[in-house]
């Protein structure tokens, strides 16, 4: 045993955030916004053999999705880092869901209003898996604003979830969102309701 003490830093705890929602709304954006490296995505163009299986919806421009994951990281000081994974929004990836969201610290479900429909099935995946989660409506440019409480009641949210407006292409706005995501993990490790959104 040498007399030398150990004087390296310990390394950083990491925490998982997982960015969830349907098909196009945004979650590769949201990554790309906040991460500090350039986002890695698994995405490949959209062909011919994905039409009637992957509708683009209102977004008829997209060109490209996400076949298996988004990842992105923040590092919040040198004793934290958040790594952020995004879920493919096709149906047929959700294979792949439990492995990106096990040891997750919390969810963020991004929303499309020209698309609630999507939403149901992913925030059923949250609620049995008991991840805390935020619900944001990702404001998509040249689309109608609608009223928050409207889009409450669409999903049948209870009043202790949060939601929130965002720019997924916004820095801030991402930011917002990820603070209110974790204030919500606080809450609900403490076993108490999060504050209305």
């Amino acid at each position: 045993m040498s007399g030398h003490s150990d004087t390296r830093p310990a390394p950083p705890s990491s925490v998982k955030i997982v960015i969830s929602g349907g098909f196009g709304v945004g979650k590769t954006t949201f990554i790309g916004a906040i991460s500090e490296i350039e986002p890695l995505s698994t995405e490949a163009a959209m062909t011919e053999a994905s039409v009637d299986v992957d509708d683009p919806g209102h977004h008829e421009q997209k060109t490209q999705t996400t076949v298996a994951l988004d990842f992105g990281r923040i590092t919040l000081d040198k004793s934290l880092v958040l790594y952020l994974f995004g879920t493919p929004g096709q149906d047929r990836f959700v294979f792949l869901w439990d492995d990106l969201v096990d040891g997750a610290l919390g969810a963020v479900i991004v929303v499309d209003t020209g698309r609630v429909r999507d939403c149901f099935p992913v925030l059923d995946y949250f609620e049995d898996k008991e991840t805390p989660f935020v619900v944001v409506v990702n404001r998509f440019e040249g689309e109608p604003a609608h009223d928050l409480a409207e889009v409450r009641e669409a999903l049948e949210l209870e009043d202790w979830i949060p939601m929130l407006e965002c720019d997924a292409r916004d820095r801030n706005s991402v930011k917002e969102v990820l603070v209110a995501l974790l204030e919500q993990v606080v809450f609900h490790r403490l076993g108490v309701a999060g504050r209305v959104g």
